[in-house]
Protein backbone atom coordinates (compact mmCIF):
# COMPACT_ATOMS: atom_id res chain seq x y z
CA UNK A 1 0.00 0.00 0.00
CA UNK A 2 3.23 2.44 0.67
CA UNK A 3 4.28 1.74 -2.85
CA UNK A 4 0.79 2.22 -4.62
CA UNK A 5 0.83 5.91 -2.43
CA UNK A 6 4.19 6.91 -3.28
CA UNK A 7 3.19 5.65 -7.24
CA UNK A 8 -0.51 7.56 -6.79
CA UNK A 9 1.41 10.88 -5.38
CA UNK A 10 4.13 10.51 -8.89
CA UNK A 11 1.66 10.47 -11.08
CA UNK A 12 -0.39 13.55 -9.71
CA UNK A 13 3.15 15.34 -9.82
CA UNK A 14 3.31 14.24 -13.62
CA UNK A 15 -0.48 15.12 -14.87
CA UNK A 16 -1.31 17.68 -12.39
CA UNK A 17 -3.42 20.91 -13.71
CA UNK A 18 -2.52 24.51 -13.88
CA UNK A 19 -4.87 25.19 -11.71
CA UNK A 20 -6.89 23.62 -8.90
CA UNK A 21 -8.19 24.93 -5.53
CA UNK A 22 -8.19 24.04 -1.90
CA UNK A 23 -11.34 22.10 -0.03
CA UNK A 24 -14.17 23.78 0.32
CA UNK A 25 -15.34 23.35 4.16
CA UNK A 26 -18.81 24.89 3.33
CA UNK A 27 -19.71 22.17 1.19
CA UNK A 28 -18.87 19.51 3.29
CA UNK A 29 -20.92 17.63 5.77
CA UNK A 30 -20.11 15.96 8.86
CA UNK A 31 -19.78 12.49 6.76
CA UNK A 32 -16.24 13.61 5.87
CA UNK A 33 -15.44 13.19 8.75
CA UNK A 34 -15.61 9.40 8.43
CA UNK A 35 -12.46 8.25 7.11
CA UNK A 36 -10.35 10.58 9.43
CA UNK A 37 -12.69 8.22 12.41
CA UNK A 38 -12.10 5.27 10.53
CA UNK A 39 -8.46 5.39 11.01
CA UNK A 40 -8.89 6.28 15.03
CA UNK A 41 -10.80 3.19 15.15
CA UNK A 42 -9.17 0.70 12.95
CA UNK A 43 -5.98 2.48 15.83
CA UNK A 44 -7.78 2.02 18.95
CA UNK A 45 -9.56 -1.13 18.26
CA UNK A 46 -7.83 -3.38 15.63
CA UNK A 47 -4.69 -4.38 18.13
CA UNK A 48 -7.50 -5.54 20.75
CA UNK A 49 -9.10 -7.68 18.19
CA UNK A 50 -7.02 -8.95 15.94
CA UNK A 51 -3.21 -8.05 17.02
CA UNK A 52 -1.49 -9.87 14.37
CA UNK A 53 -3.30 -8.93 11.46
CA UNK A 54 -2.64 -5.11 12.16
CA UNK A 55 0.83 -5.37 13.39
CA UNK A 56 1.54 -6.71 9.74
CA UNK A 57 -1.16 -4.81 7.54
CA UNK A 58 -1.29 -1.94 9.61
CA UNK A 59 0.24 0.22 6.73
CA UNK A 60 -2.50 -0.83 4.18
CA UNK A 61 -5.22 -1.04 6.69
CA UNK A 62 -4.80 3.00 6.97
CA UNK A 63 -3.64 3.29 3.33
CA UNK A 64 -6.93 2.35 2.57
CA UNK A 65 -8.73 5.08 4.99
CA UNK A 66 -6.68 7.54 3.00
CA UNK A 67 -7.76 6.40 -0.51
CA UNK A 68 -11.04 6.69 1.02
CA UNK A 69 -10.88 10.50 1.96
CA UNK A 70 -8.99 10.73 -1.06
CA UNK A 71 -11.69 9.01 -3.42
CA UNK A 72 -14.58 11.41 -1.92
CA UNK A 73 -12.52 14.58 -2.82
CA UNK A 74 -12.21 13.63 -6.54
CA UNK A 75 -15.36 12.74 -6.89
CA UNK A 76 -17.05 15.51 -4.99
CA UNK A 77 -14.75 18.06 -6.14
CA UNK A 78 -13.16 16.74 -8.99
CA UNK A 79 -9.33 14.97 -9.59
CA UNK A 80 -7.47 18.19 -9.47
CA UNK A 81 -8.64 19.81 -5.70
CA UNK A 82 -7.68 15.59 -4.87
CA UNK A 83 -4.35 16.15 -6.40
CA UNK A 84 -4.20 19.92 -5.28
CA UNK A 85 -4.92 18.48 -1.28
CA UNK A 86 -2.72 15.79 -1.91
CA UNK A 87 0.43 18.31 -2.40
CA UNK A 88 -0.31 20.94 0.08
CA UNK A 89 -0.97 18.16 2.91
CA UNK A 90 2.19 16.69 2.61
CA UNK A 91 4.48 19.10 1.03
CA UNK A 92 3.04 21.51 3.27
CA UNK A 93 2.42 19.64 6.68
CA UNK A 94 3.45 15.87 6.70
CA UNK A 95 6.87 15.78 4.79
CA UNK A 96 7.76 18.72 7.10
CA UNK A 97 6.50 16.79 9.88
CA UNK A 98 8.15 13.46 8.95
CA UNK A 99 11.27 14.83 7.75
CA UNK A 100 11.74 16.92 11.47
CA UNK A 101 10.91 13.39 13.27
CA UNK A 102 13.64 11.43 11.00
CA UNK A 103 16.54 13.47 11.54
CA UNK A 104 15.62 13.78 15.27
CA UNK A 105 15.04 9.89 15.52
CA UNK A 106 18.33 9.30 13.45
CA UNK A 107 20.48 11.69 14.96
CA UNK A 108 19.61 10.73 18.65
CA UNK A 109 19.25 7.29 17.77
CA UNK A 110 23.16 7.90 17.10
CA UNK A 111 24.15 9.02 21.00
CA UNK A 112 24.48 7.04 23.67
CA UNK A 113 23.43 7.61 27.44
CA UNK A 114 25.27 5.27 29.82
CA UNK A 115 24.13 5.82 33.31
CA UNK A 116 26.14 3.94 35.86
CA UNK A 117 23.08 3.63 39.24
CA UNK A 118 20.94 1.65 40.28
CA UNK A 119 17.38 1.99 39.71
CA UNK A 120 15.06 3.70 42.28
CA UNK A 121 12.17 5.98 42.52
CA UNK A 122 14.63 8.84 43.59
CA UNK A 123 17.06 8.58 40.65
CA UNK A 124 13.74 7.78 38.18
CA UNK A 125 11.77 11.07 39.49
CA UNK A 126 15.08 12.90 39.20
CA UNK A 127 15.52 11.68 35.86
CA UNK A 128 11.94 12.47 34.66
CA UNK A 129 12.40 16.14 35.84
CA UNK A 130 15.64 16.76 34.56
CA UNK A 131 14.56 15.65 31.25
CA UNK A 132 11.40 17.35 30.53
CA UNK A 133 13.09 20.42 30.97
CA UNK A 134 15.88 19.49 28.15
CA UNK A 135 13.26 18.45 26.25
CA UNK A 136 12.05 22.71 25.61
CA UNK A 137 15.11 23.13 24.35
CA UNK A 138 15.82 20.32 22.16
CA UNK A 139 12.18 19.28 21.31
CA UNK A 140 10.37 16.93 22.68
CA UNK A 141 11.02 14.52 19.28
CA UNK A 142 14.91 14.61 20.47
CA UNK A 143 14.40 14.34 23.78
CA UNK A 144 12.47 10.71 23.62
CA UNK A 145 14.44 9.62 21.11
CA UNK A 146 17.63 10.51 23.48
CA UNK A 147 16.34 9.88 26.91
CA UNK A 148 14.08 6.84 26.69
CA UNK A 149 16.36 4.31 25.76
CA UNK A 150 18.85 4.83 28.82
CA UNK A 151 15.22 5.28 30.86
CA UNK A 152 14.59 1.76 30.11
CA UNK A 153 18.14 0.24 30.47
CA UNK A 154 18.21 1.52 34.23
CA UNK A 155 15.31 0.02 34.98
CA UNK A 156 15.51 -3.36 32.75
CA UNK A 157 15.34 -5.60 35.53
CA UNK A 158 12.26 -4.65 36.95
CA UNK A 159 8.98 -6.34 36.69
CA UNK A 160 6.89 -3.30 36.70
CA UNK A 161 8.02 -0.92 34.08
CA UNK A 162 4.48 0.11 31.99
CA UNK A 163 4.12 3.41 34.31
CA UNK A 164 7.76 4.47 33.71
CA UNK A 165 7.23 4.70 30.53
CA UNK A 166 3.08 6.31 30.25
CA UNK A 167 4.98 9.17 32.63
CA UNK A 168 7.58 9.50 30.23
CA UNK A 169 4.94 10.28 27.41
CA UNK A 170 3.11 12.83 29.68
CA UNK A 171 6.23 14.64 30.96
CA UNK A 172 8.76 14.37 28.42
CA UNK A 173 6.91 14.12 24.81
CA UNK A 174 4.38 16.28 25.62
CA UNK A 175 4.35 18.82 28.97
CA UNK A 176 8.19 19.46 28.77
CA UNK A 177 7.93 21.17 25.52
CA UNK A 178 5.90 24.33 27.09
CA UNK A 179 8.74 26.87 27.38
CA UNK A 180 10.09 27.43 23.38
CA UNK A 181 9.19 27.48 20.01
CA UNK A 182 11.19 24.51 19.57
CA UNK A 183 10.09 22.53 22.62
CA UNK A 184 6.72 21.07 20.37
CA UNK A 185 5.48 21.45 17.12
CA UNK A 186 2.79 23.48 17.69
CA UNK A 187 4.46 26.00 19.06
CA UNK A 188 6.97 26.25 16.54
CA UNK A 189 4.22 26.80 14.21
CA UNK A 190 3.49 29.82 16.10
CA UNK A 191 6.83 31.02 15.99
CA UNK A 192 6.87 30.43 12.23
CA UNK A 193 3.79 32.57 11.87
CA UNK A 194 5.06 34.92 14.10
CA UNK A 195 4.75 34.62 17.52
CA UNK A 196 7.95 35.46 19.65
CA UNK A 197 10.55 32.26 20.39
CA UNK A 198 10.19 33.48 23.92
CA UNK A 199 6.77 34.16 24.13
CA UNK A 200 6.45 30.40 25.70
CA UNK A 201 8.91 30.75 27.94
CA UNK A 202 7.33 33.88 29.92
CA UNK A 203 3.90 32.79 29.23
CA UNK A 204 3.69 29.19 29.64
CA UNK A 205 6.30 28.89 33.05
CA UNK A 206 2.76 29.07 35.00
CA UNK A 207 0.97 25.85 33.27
CA UNK A 208 4.45 24.25 33.14
CA UNK A 209 4.78 24.28 36.66
CA UNK A 210 1.39 23.33 37.69
CA UNK A 211 0.95 20.18 35.29
CA UNK A 212 4.76 18.99 35.98
CA UNK A 213 5.47 19.31 39.56
CA UNK A 214 2.40 17.54 40.67
CA UNK A 215 2.97 14.45 38.28
CA UNK A 216 6.74 14.26 39.24
CA UNK A 217 5.43 13.62 43.01
CA UNK A 218 2.61 11.20 41.67
CA UNK A 219 5.38 9.26 40.06
CA UNK A 220 7.64 9.48 43.09
CA UNK A 221 4.72 7.77 44.95
CA UNK A 222 3.81 5.17 42.17
CA UNK A 223 7.17 4.41 41.48
CA UNK A 224 7.83 3.73 45.52
CA UNK A 225 5.13 1.74 45.14
CA UNK A 226 5.74 -0.50 42.58
CA UNK A 227 9.39 -1.21 43.80
CA UNK A 228 7.97 -1.77 47.10
CA UNK A 229 6.13 -4.56 45.65
CA UNK A 230 9.33 -6.04 43.52
CA UNK A 231 12.02 -6.11 46.58
CA UNK A 232 10.61 -8.00 49.83
CA UNK A 233 13.18 -5.54 51.62
CA UNK A 234 12.98 -2.06 50.45
CA UNK A 235 14.16 -0.02 53.58
CA UNK A 236 17.35 -1.95 52.68
CA UNK A 237 17.85 -1.59 48.71
CA UNK A 238 17.19 1.95 49.25
CA UNK A 239 19.99 2.84 52.17
CA UNK A 240 22.17 0.87 49.62
CA UNK A 241 21.54 3.42 46.81
CA UNK A 242 23.34 6.27 48.84
CA UNK A 243 26.53 3.92 48.18
CA UNK A 244 26.32 3.77 44.68
CA UNK A 245 28.27 6.36 42.13
CA UNK A 246 26.09 8.30 39.69
CA UNK A 247 28.47 8.36 36.81
CA UNK A 248 27.38 9.06 33.19
CA UNK A 249 29.33 8.55 30.02
CA UNK A 250 28.38 9.83 26.55
CA UNK A 251 28.79 7.74 23.13
CA UNK A 252 28.57 9.16 20.05
CA UNK A 253 29.51 12.87 20.49
CA UNK A 254 29.26 13.67 16.59
CA UNK A 255 26.22 13.16 16.52
CA UNK A 256 25.16 15.44 19.98
CA UNK A 257 26.96 18.27 16.94
CA UNK A 258 24.16 17.24 14.74
CA UNK A 259 21.48 17.83 16.89
CA UNK A 260 22.71 21.34 17.94
CA UNK A 261 23.29 21.97 13.90
CA UNK A 262 19.34 20.47 13.45
CA UNK A 263 17.84 22.61 16.43
CA UNK A 264 19.75 25.44 14.78
CA UNK A 265 18.28 25.07 11.46
CA UNK A 266 14.65 24.73 13.40
CA UNK A 267 15.32 28.23 14.51
CA UNK A 268 16.51 29.72 11.61
CA UNK A 269 14.11 29.08 9.07
CA UNK A 270 11.60 30.99 11.65
CA UNK A 271 14.33 34.03 11.80
CA UNK A 272 14.68 34.18 8.24
CA UNK A 273 11.92 36.16 6.17
CA UNK A 274 11.97 36.71 2.56
CA UNK A 275 9.21 35.65 -0.16
CA UNK A 276 11.31 33.32 -2.10
CA UNK A 277 10.21 29.85 -2.68
CA UNK A 278 9.44 27.80 -5.65
CA UNK A 279 6.14 26.11 -7.11
CA UNK A 280 5.67 22.69 -6.97
CA UNK A 281 2.39 22.22 -8.91
CA UNK A 282 0.26 24.85 -7.69
CA UNK A 283 1.54 24.62 -4.14
CA UNK A 284 4.30 27.47 -3.14
CA UNK A 285 7.03 26.45 -0.66
CA UNK A 286 9.34 29.20 0.95
CA UNK A 287 12.60 29.12 0.64
CA UNK A 288 13.84 28.54 4.74
CA UNK A 289 11.38 25.98 4.78
CA UNK A 290 13.02 24.13 2.05
CA UNK A 291 16.56 24.94 3.28
CA UNK A 292 15.38 23.43 7.08
CA UNK A 293 14.04 19.99 5.28
CA UNK A 294 17.61 19.91 3.13
CA UNK A 295 19.78 20.35 6.15
CA UNK A 296 18.08 18.37 8.30
CA UNK A 297 17.75 15.43 5.50
CA UNK A 298 21.34 16.15 4.69
CA UNK A 299 22.28 15.92 8.97
CA UNK A 300 20.35 12.92 8.66
CA UNK A 301 22.77 11.12 6.19
CA UNK A 302 25.95 12.39 7.93
CA UNK A 303 24.72 10.78 11.09
CA UNK A 304 23.75 7.57 8.98
CA UNK A 305 27.18 7.05 6.99
CA UNK A 306 29.30 8.75 9.40
CA UNK A 307 27.84 8.50 13.15
CA UNK A 308 29.25 6.00 15.22
CA UNK A 309 28.05 2.55 14.31
CA UNK A 310 28.80 0.63 17.35
CA UNK A 311 26.98 2.88 19.44
CA UNK A 312 23.87 2.73 17.12
CA UNK A 313 24.14 -1.14 17.22
CA UNK A 314 24.47 -0.58 20.90
CA UNK A 315 21.02 1.43 21.29
CA UNK A 316 19.49 -1.32 19.66
CA UNK A 317 18.10 1.36 16.32
CA UNK A 318 16.00 -0.19 13.72
CA UNK A 319 13.21 1.50 11.75
CA UNK A 320 10.51 -0.14 13.24
CA UNK A 321 9.07 2.71 15.12
CA UNK A 322 9.84 5.60 12.56
CA UNK A 323 8.02 3.26 9.92
CA UNK A 324 4.97 2.70 12.36
CA UNK A 325 4.61 6.61 12.53
CA UNK A 326 5.26 7.28 8.92
CA UNK A 327 2.80 5.05 7.45
CA UNK A 328 -0.31 5.91 10.54
CA UNK A 329 0.46 9.41 9.83
CA UNK A 330 0.87 9.65 6.34
CA UNK A 331 -2.87 8.48 6.89
CA UNK A 332 -3.78 10.77 9.56
CA UNK A 333 -2.95 13.47 7.74
CA UNK A 334 -5.00 13.13 4.49
CA UNK A 335 -8.10 11.86 6.41
CA UNK A 336 -8.06 14.49 9.16
CA UNK A 337 -7.53 17.32 5.92
CA UNK A 338 -11.42 17.33 5.33
CA UNK A 339 -11.85 18.28 8.96
CA UNK A 340 -9.71 20.78 9.55
CA UNK A 341 -11.35 22.41 6.42
CA UNK A 342 -14.44 21.95 8.13
CA UNK A 343 -13.07 23.86 11.13
CA UNK A 344 -11.71 26.62 8.97
CA UNK A 345 -14.38 28.06 7.42
CA UNK A 346 -15.96 28.30 10.87
CA UNK A 347 -19.07 29.10 11.45
CA UNK A 348 -20.02 28.45 7.69
CA UNK A 349 -19.53 24.80 8.26
CA UNK A 350 -20.54 21.65 9.58
CA UNK A 351 -18.91 22.13 12.81
CA UNK A 352 -20.73 25.42 13.44
CA UNK A 353 -22.04 24.72 16.89
CA UNK A 354 -18.06 24.44 17.94
CA UNK A 355 -17.18 27.80 16.07
CA UNK A 356 -20.00 29.68 18.12
CA UNK A 357 -19.10 28.05 21.18
CA UNK A 358 -15.14 29.60 21.37
CA UNK A 359 -16.29 32.94 19.35
CA UNK A 360 -18.72 35.14 21.26
CA UNK A 361 -20.16 38.54 20.52
CA UNK A 362 -18.25 39.72 23.88
CA UNK A 363 -15.11 37.89 22.32
CA UNK A 364 -13.06 34.78 22.55
CA UNK A 365 -14.19 32.29 25.22
CA UNK A 366 -11.18 31.34 26.76
CA UNK A 367 -12.07 28.50 28.85
CA UNK A 368 -13.51 26.83 25.72
CA UNK A 369 -10.89 27.51 23.80
CA UNK A 370 -8.67 25.66 26.21
CA UNK A 371 -10.78 22.26 26.05
CA UNK A 372 -11.68 22.16 22.84
CA UNK A 373 -8.64 22.70 21.29
CA UNK A 374 -7.13 20.22 23.62
CA UNK A 375 -9.53 17.64 23.07
CA UNK A 376 -8.91 17.94 18.90
CA UNK A 377 -5.08 17.67 19.45
CA UNK A 378 -5.39 14.73 21.20
CA UNK A 379 -7.17 12.75 17.85
CA UNK A 380 -6.13 15.50 15.14
CA UNK A 381 -2.73 15.37 16.24
CA UNK A 382 -1.53 18.61 18.11
CA UNK A 383 0.34 20.87 15.37
CA UNK A 384 -2.06 21.30 13.24
CA UNK A 385 -5.69 21.63 15.76
CA UNK A 386 -3.11 24.17 16.79
CA UNK A 387 -2.79 26.09 13.95
CA UNK A 388 -6.57 26.15 12.65
CA UNK A 389 -7.72 27.42 16.05
CA UNK A 390 -4.62 29.63 16.61
CA UNK A 391 -6.46 31.10 13.12
CA UNK A 392 -9.99 30.90 14.42
CA UNK A 393 -8.69 33.56 16.87
CA UNK A 394 -7.77 36.08 14.35
CA UNK A 395 -4.25 34.58 13.43
CA UNK A 396 -2.90 38.09 13.79
CA UNK A 397 0.31 37.62 16.00
CA UNK A 398 0.99 40.73 17.50
CA UNK A 399 -2.61 40.77 18.80
CA UNK A 400 -2.50 37.46 20.30
CA UNK A 401 0.49 38.14 21.66
CA UNK A 402 -0.88 40.96 23.45
CA UNK A 403 -4.26 42.06 23.70
CA UNK A 404 -5.62 38.24 23.10
CA UNK A 405 -2.87 36.95 25.36
CA UNK A 406 -5.09 35.01 27.35
CA UNK A 407 -6.03 33.38 24.15
CA UNK A 408 -3.07 32.52 22.83
CA UNK A 409 -1.99 30.99 26.32
CA UNK A 410 -5.31 28.60 26.00
CA UNK A 411 -4.51 27.62 22.51
CA UNK A 412 -0.95 26.75 23.49
CA UNK A 413 -1.28 24.66 26.68
CA UNK A 414 -4.24 22.85 25.41
CA UNK A 415 -1.91 21.53 22.13
CA UNK A 416 0.67 21.20 23.82
CA UNK A 417 -0.54 19.63 27.07
CA UNK A 418 -3.29 17.53 25.55
CA UNK A 419 -1.51 16.30 23.06
CA UNK A 420 -0.21 13.35 25.49
CA UNK A 421 -3.95 12.25 25.80
CA UNK A 422 -3.94 9.39 23.43
CA UNK A 423 -0.83 8.21 21.83
CA UNK A 424 -1.85 9.78 18.37
CA UNK A 425 -1.77 13.45 19.78
CA UNK A 426 1.85 14.08 19.45
CA UNK A 427 4.23 11.98 16.86
CA UNK A 428 6.79 10.99 20.37
CA UNK A 429 4.00 9.22 22.10
CA UNK A 430 3.62 7.00 19.36
CA UNK A 431 7.71 6.38 18.82
CA UNK A 432 7.97 6.00 22.44
CA UNK A 433 5.05 3.33 22.97
CA UNK A 434 6.58 1.42 19.67
CA UNK A 435 10.14 1.28 21.27
CA UNK A 436 8.55 0.31 24.72
CA UNK A 437 7.23 -2.42 23.64
CA UNK A 438 10.56 -3.53 21.30
CA UNK A 439 12.23 -3.77 25.05
CA UNK A 440 9.23 -6.58 25.82
CA UNK A 441 6.94 -3.71 28.24
CA UNK A 442 3.36 -4.49 27.57
CA UNK A 443 2.05 -1.11 27.25
CA UNK A 444 -1.81 -0.37 27.46
CA UNK A 445 -4.31 -0.55 24.60
CA UNK A 446 -5.31 2.87 22.86
CA UNK A 447 -8.73 3.58 24.97
CA UNK A 448 -6.12 1.90 28.33
CA UNK A 449 -3.88 4.40 27.22
CA UNK A 450 -6.31 7.31 27.70
CA UNK A 451 -8.16 5.68 31.03
CA UNK A 452 -4.63 6.55 32.43
CA UNK A 453 -4.28 9.91 31.15
CA UNK A 454 -7.83 11.07 31.75
CA UNK A 455 -7.33 10.10 35.31
CA UNK A 456 -3.73 11.32 35.98
CA UNK A 457 -3.70 14.42 34.01
CA UNK A 458 -7.64 15.30 34.10
CA UNK A 459 -7.31 17.17 37.52
CA UNK A 460 -4.52 19.10 36.83
CA UNK A 461 -5.83 19.99 33.30
CA UNK A 462 -8.47 21.85 35.68
CA UNK A 463 -6.23 23.03 37.70
CA UNK A 464 -4.62 24.95 34.90
CA UNK A 465 -7.71 26.28 33.34
CA UNK A 466 -8.68 27.66 36.98
CA UNK A 467 -5.39 28.84 37.72
CA UNK A 468 -4.28 30.66 34.52
CA UNK A 469 -6.53 30.63 31.61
Amino acid sequence: MGRFLAAFVLVCLISLPVKASGLDGTAMSLWWVLPFAGVLLSLAIMPIVASDFWHHHFGKISGVWALIALGMIGYVFGVGTAIHEVLETYLHHFIPFIIFILSLYVICGGIKIDITTKANPYFNTFFLGVTTFVASWIGTTGAAMLFIRPFLHVNQGRKCRQHLVIFFIFLVCNIGGSLTAVGDPPLFLGFLNGVDFFWPTTHMFGPFLTMTIPLLVIFYFFDKRAFKKENDDYSTLRDNQEDVRFIVRLGGQRNLLLLLCAVASIIFSGIWKTDMGIYIGTVFLKAPDIARDIILLGLTSLSIFYGNKRVRAENSFTWGPFMEVFKVFAAIFITAAPVIAILKVGQGGALSGLVQLVNTAEGPHNGLYFWITGGLSAVLDNAPTYLVFFNLAGGDASELMTTLSQTLLAISAASVFMGALTYIGNAPNFMVKAIAEQDQIAMPSFFGYILWSVGILGPFLILVHLLWI
